[in-house]
């Protein structure tokens, strides 16, 4: 498949991708890391078809300032190239272990109730002169998110002819580990969802993407990230930059699987019975990964609900909840 690099590094990028989602993996978790290296390669480096030592340290440090987290990533990005042009019988340089070794691991941020409510009081109030439709966009999109429990990549490529906005029924196609789902909008997630779909028909009326960028592709996750991070901030204008949370956008589908757990403990529900239900409707492959959700919350709400904590413990350590 080609995907429109520009670089001479088009084919292995292709042919790197095409292999990881041969194993499973889902074609956005590289996508948007692959498209940057290939922009900069075709700037920096044109003629360049192979990862050298020079290529790959100024890969890394190419924007003064880059967090911590940007670099791990970056560089274990270009560790699966380079290890995709060795198999392929090149020989690319790769870079140390040292280089991810210190990448930490992220801890969920639940935001709590008045967190969440003036979260989206300050997406309602967002004002974008040059774009107004951006406002309705995030409104829809980061409550989407929250409500259905969607991971933040299946949001940004979801395409407007997989949502029924009769039955309130969103279709999730070929998402991480190749599984597809059906999901349904609650009631007041659909009538905003009605709304929003109308003026986004009228201003993006060639645009696939039920969240459209007018270039008939995705929005990035860095896109949406750096947004919801300043929204976040602004509902805490006296907490100084370096000392707020570290919130991602997939911190909504963490509170979505919280709030169902909470609401099925006040109705006395056996959560062990439960979780199977959870975990279909989430796209979870294993049900460690809905199991973990359970310790989340907080003690003093489930040290009564009869759950078996020998058996959930057990199944712990295989859960990845943290992928796009």
């Amino acid at each position: 498949m080609n995907r429109g690099y520009m670089s001479s590094f088009a084919d292995d990028l292709d042919g790197m991708i095409d292999l990881k989602v041969s194993l499973g993996y889902a074609e956005s978790t590289f996508l948007d890391r692959s498209r940057q290296f290939d922009l900069f390669c075709a700037k920096n480096y044109p003629a360049a078809d192979l990862i050298t030592e020079a290529l790959a340290m100024s890969w890394l440090r190419m924007d003064a300032g880059t967090a911590n987290g940007v670099i791990h990533s970056r560089a274990a990005f270009l560790r699966g190239l380079a290890r995709y042009q060795n198999a392929v019988g090149k020989a690319a340089y790769i870079l140390p272990d040292a280089y991810i070794s210190g990448k930490r691991t992220f801890i969920p941020y639940l935001l709590s109730d008045d967190e969440l409510s003036a979260l989206f009081s300050k997406i309602d109030s967002y004002v974008c002169r040059r774009n107004p439709f951006q406002k309705y966009l995030f409104q829809a999109y980061f409550r989407l998110t929250y409500t259905c429990g969607l991971r933040p990549g299946e949001g940004r490529q979801l395409k407007s002819a997989n949502v029924d906005l009769k039955t309130g029924e969103i279709r999730i196609l070929n998402t991480k580990w190749h599984k597809s789902r059906t999901v349904v909008m609650s009631e007041d997630m659909l009538a905003l969802a009605r709304e929003y779909a109308a003026m986004r028909d009228a201003a993006y009326p060639d645009d696939d993407y039920f969240f459209p960028t007018g270039h008939n592709r995705p929005f990035t996750a860095q896109k949406m990230q750096k947004r919801f991070r300043t929204f976040f901030a602004q509902t805490k204008p006296d907490v100084p930059e370096d000392m707020l949370p570290d919130v991602r956008v997939y911190d909504l589908r963490h509170r979505f699987a919280t709030t169902v757990l909470n609401r099925w403990l006040d109705q006395k529900y056996d959560l062990g019975s439960r979780l199977p239900y959870l975990q279909t409707y989430m796209g979870h492959r294993e049900l460690a990964s809905t199991a973990y959700y359970i310790h989340l919350l907080p003690e003093h709400l489930v040290k009564n609900a009869g759950i078996d904590w020998d058996g959930m413990n057990k199944i712990l350590p295989r859960c990845e909840l943290w992928e796009e």
